[in-house]
């Protein structure tokens, strides 16, 4: 079954030569990756209509990436005529690990990092296992089901849930807050998007004063529970505001939720549009998987599901001084948006950029980000990926999409909401 549409080139020059991040077309959304390469040809160092850069080329984006004295990913500026002074949305995404630059950073990505060890993400692996293997057995009862809402989006909330010792029956809420918070952060926001983000922020939060509150009087192992880690602080005895806590606790449920979900669901949708593919991997896995001698094979599918559709394609970062980007002069206080859809699909950095090949080495993507901001999680999305994906095919070789699935029509985050299918 063919999923993403065909784009003309022409119509993808049409789209490229008026391209606005606020004004885009529902075929863009279906796919993006034509009006990428055409804006990679003829603009990548696009002046945008607010004002703003879109980078297209992947040397621009990790030359972007490297220079954090430069290029801040703190968003206070850009945010708060977007979502307004004192809302919950921007005391949120203002807060966050991933829109800050050090010390915030520093302080909560290194207390984040100490419980999320090679050694604690081995320890998550069992119990990953056996999750999915519930999932599946779930599946394989009803004849098949939802690729996204049966499958990929129960694994992240398990996961990241269990990494905070949230109680399973309190878990029920956790992705729709995530949708509605990360869904307001496409360039172009509606009035019923920004309401329901800042409905989800106050709820969330409330949830999670009662959750804190409760692990300070009982607290967790630090070494694998994050929210402990995250209210005792580092061994200097330097701890987080509660505001810093409570609204990294929000960012961590929605960074490890939303982008794995993606991952997962996007990974079994292309394996229909790409059957040689399916049948390579198929064949390594065979009918008697050895899972811990598949794990390298594993990891490059993983990368290269990753980097052919990534779960995030857009970042963002502010110029602190004028600087020069790709040939480009930017002024002081540019902002800039890193199209990581479009670096990933890079003739420059990747031969055949546009064909999935599951066995692509040395494929430095850029789906986890780069440099001090490089994904936090990125050995745990690795892990649920290569669990998740490869345990789906063992089980289901011949699974099938019943009908058209349903894109998330977002340009930021790349996924579907819907996904039927059949086990054969």
């Amino acid at each position: 079954m063919q999923v993403t549409p065909p784009m003309a080139p022409e119509r993808a020059r049409d789209i490229a030569s008026s391209f606005d991040l606020r004004a885009l077309p529902a075929d863009f959304y279906a796919n993006p990756f034509p009006v990428y390469a055409a804006l990679r040809e003829s603009a990548p160092v696009r002046r945008m209509p607010d004002g703003s850069w879109f980078l297209t080329r992947y040397a621009d984006l990790v030359a972007v990436y490297r220079d954090a004295q430069v290029f801040s990913s703190d968003k206070k500026v850009e945010f708060t005529p977007k979502y307004g002074a004192g809302s919950p949305l921007l005391e949120h995404h203002t807060n966050s690990l991933v829109f800050n630059d050090p010390p915030l950073h520093t302080r909560v990505r290194k207390l984040i990092m100490g419980a999320l060890t090679r050694r604690a993400i081995a320890d998550m692996e069992p119990g990953l296992i056996l999750l999915v293997e519930t999932l599946l057995d779930g599946i394989e009862a009803k004849g098949g089901g939802d690729l996204v809402e049966d499958f990929a989006s129960a694994i992240p909330v398990e996961i990241i849930g269990n990494l905070l010792a949230v109680p399973r029956d309190e878990r029920e809420p956790l992705r729709g807050w995530s949708l509605a918070i990360l869904g307001a952060l496409e360039p172009k926001l509606t009035k019923e998007q920004e309401d329901l983000g800042n409905r989800s922020v106050r709820e969330f939060l409330d949830y999670l004063k009662v959750l804190v509150a409760d692990r300070r009087r009982h607290p967790g192992d630090p070494e694998h529970d994050v929210l402990t880690r995250l209210i005792q602080g580092e061994a200097t005895g330097e701890k987080l505001s509660e505001t810093e806590l409570l609204q990294n606790c929000v960012f961590i449920l929605n960074a490890g939720h939303e982008t794995t979900t993606n991952l997962i669901g996007n990974a079994l949708v292309a394996l229909q549009e790409w059957p040689q593919e399916k049948d390579k991997l198929l064949r390594a896995i065979g009918t008697q998987p050895d899972w811990d001698a598949l794990e390298p094979a594993m990891t490059l599918a993983v990368d290269e599901f990753l980097r052919f559709e990534s779960s995030n394609q857009l970042g963002n970062r502010r110029a602190l001084r004028a600087v020069e980007v790709g040939g480009v002069a930017l002024p002081e206080g540019a902002l800039v948006t890193l199209c990581i859809g479009a670096a990933n699909r890079d003739p420059a950095q990747f031969a055949q950029p546009d064909v999935l090949d599951l066995s692509r080495e040395n494929n430095r993507h850029l789906a986890f980000g780069f440099g001090i901001h490089q994904c936090a999680g990125l050995s745990l999305a690795r892990l649920e990926g290569r669990v998740a994906i490869g345990r789906f095919l063992a089980r289901f070789p011949r699974y099938r999409l019943t009908e058209p699935p349903t894109r998330g029509g977002r340009a930021r985050f790349r996924g579907f909401l819907r996904a039927p299918f059949a086990v054969g």
